[in-house]
């Protein structure tokens, strides 16, 4: 057995080897935080957190001592259980979760909506569940902006009308009912926090972690990364006749940084707070459509970007951007980096790691 600190505070992360988990997990260690990860490394690899430990110890060797990993899935809820009971013999049981395991792709969950519900609802279920048995009962969980679906406003705010128009963003707002629902069922102890995601792109500065999905990517930033380094011809846009200035799509994107602080902020609201459910738009504010991200990619970068355009896909919107007032009014916080440092920092982690995490 092996006592930690009692100030420290343990939490569970899922899905912690992925993209936005891996940079969540160095901005946790790096503020002094325990951390027990379960990943089934179904959409990431091993070599993250290990890349996770690599990138702390440089800042002090001392902190790698606080990650423990686990391999397995959330629908298993024996193991789930053994991981608090892991952390109750370690002597700091955990306390809070930060839930990014799922699967996300919404071109997939069109074709197989029933692995989408069976893995992002139920394994949901499970994780609530067990921290539910365990005196556990604040969760920072990651949702997506995808839950909104078409809208005509310039700017999403958090009461928009919640209409998602693929399988993908209706497992999360399912998600998000059926934590209202546990939160109802007993307000003075629950302390929820939805995170609704735009567009996260980019990378650590380090270039030691990065966005590496397996199989076909699900957003538009790998694919500009590998037309850069000549893995693709070029880049193919869906539709160029989208009601926007340019006829391409617009998004908020975020620097994947600044969403993981954002998270780190939204635990500590909670954690300071008496318990409550909230719902935070995750974005910068500001839209960019696809050709302007190219032309921002390529004017950082000094790379070329070949593209052509092809038809919409399906289960896409014309625009998606936040307003994030409600982030800046009750966090205090706002995302900082502009998107010439996600360009410059995305890719610096293609051009220094051609091959990923393999």
């Amino acid at each position: 057995m092996k006592h930690r600190n009692c100030n420290m505070k343990s939490i569970l992360v899922t899905g912690g080897a992925g993209f936005i988990g891996s940079h969540t997990c160095v901005t946790l260690l790096e503020k002094g935080y325990e951390l027990y990860v379960i990943d089934s490394y179904v959409n990431s690899y091993p070599t993250s957190l290990k890349r996770v430990i690599e990138l702390v110890s440089k800042k002090d060797k001392s902190l790698s001592r606080n990650l423990n990993v686990f391999e397995g899935d959330l629908r298993d809820s024996n193991l789930l259980q053994s991981i608090f009971d892991k952390s109750r013999e370690n002597g700091n049981p955990i306390d809070s979760v930060i839930h990014f395991a799922g699967i996300k792709s919404v071109a997939q969950s069109i074709l197989d909506p029933i692995s989408y519900w069976d893995s992002n609802l139920i394994g949901t279920i499970c994780l609530i569940n067990t921290m539910n048995q365990n005196n556990c009962h604040e969760i920072v969980f990651s949702s997506s902006a995808t839950i909104y679906g078409n809208t005509d406003r310039e700017k999403i705010t958090e009461d928009a009308l919640i209409k998602p128009v693929n399988p993908y963003g209706i497992t999360k707002m399912s998600i998000e009912k059926f934590l209202r629902n546990v939160y109802d069922s007993c307000q003075e102890k629950w302390k929820i926090a939805n995170l609704r995601y735009f567009n996260p792109i980019g990378a650590h500065s380090s270039s030691l972690i990065g966005e590496y999905p397996k199989g076909e990517p699900n957003n538009i930033f790998p694919y500009i990364n590998n037309v850069a380094s000549g893995d693709l011809l070029s880049l193919s846009i869906f539709g160029n006749d989208w009601p926007t200035a340019d006829g391409t799509g617009v998004r908020d994107y975020i620097h994947v940084m600044d969403l993981a602080e954002g998270h780190i902020r939204s635990l500590e609201f909670l954690k300071n707070n008496k318990p409550q459910f909230l719902n935070l738009n995750m974005g910068t504010g500001k839209g960019t459509s696809v050709l302007e991200l190219i032309k921002t990619f390529e004017e950082v970068n000094k790379v070329r970007i070949p593209f052509t355009f092809g038809e919409r896909r399906s289960g896409d919107v014309a625009k998606l951007i936040a307003d994030n007032s409600l982030l800046k009014l009750i966090l205090n916080w706002e995302p900082k980096r502009t998107l010439e440092e996600m360009c410059k920092d995305g890719w610096k982690w293609q051009s220094q790691n051609p091959l990923g995490y393999k």
